[in-house]
């Protein structure tokens, strides 16, 4: 019998393709979280003159939006470790009235 610890099995190599429109991103300042029973929305919006609008909407799966959670997470703690508590700043938005 051998001493050394059983090696891990290496977690599949993920490649994630995305397009240039994509890499710029928007800017989004605000998030409003709805649900279902199946699913999580997230709209993002830009708020700036002429007025507040949805730059982008991610529905995904409860499971997802946990993981996103746990994610979210572990990543403002290593940035609160690295360059301090974030400062929250002004009211929290009103409920958002959407139009088309």
């Amino acid at each position: 019998m051998s001493d050394k610890p059983a090696a891990r099995p290496q977690a599949p190599q993920l490649t994630i393709k995305i397009s240039e429109e994509m890499q710029r991103g928007v800017y989004a300042n605000r998030v409003v979280i709805g649900h279902t029973r199946d699913e999580f929305v997230f709209d993002f919006i830009a708020e700036l003159p002429p007025g507040p609008c949805v730059v982008a909407r991610v529905i995904t799966a409860p499971a997802h939006a946990a993981a996103l959670l746990d994610a979210l997470a572990e990543n403002i703690g290593r940035f609160e470790k690295d360059h301090g508590t974030i400062r929250r700043g002004g009211p929290p938005m009103p409920p958002p009235q959407f139009s088309a």
